[in-house]
């Protein structure tokens, strides 16, 4: 069993990094005046879903949750 416990641990670890590093890749919110010009309704902002943003988006909430469910197996004191 301890074994599994440093597998999983080093999971989690690259799990965290991904996670941090998907977050600093999205862009902010607030992107600027653009939002209130209009400029949100060109084709990129109508198909977010399907930019690289929206993939991101995508990723980082697998990854979080993936993050969450590591860190409550860990938590467990089964190892």
């Amino acid at each position: 069993m301890g074994a599994l416990k440093i597998l999983l641990t080093i999971i989690f670890i690259l799990v965290c990094i991904a996670l941090v590093i998907l977050v600093l890749m999205q862009e902010g919110k607030s992107a600027g005046l653009g939002a209130i010009s209009g400029a949100a309704e060109t084709y990129w902002g109508k198909n977010k879903g399907r930019s690289m943003e929206g993939l991101l988006v995508k990723l980082t909430k697998v990854t979080a949750v993936l993050f969450m469910v590591l860190a409550a197996v860990l938590n467990l004191n089964v190892f």
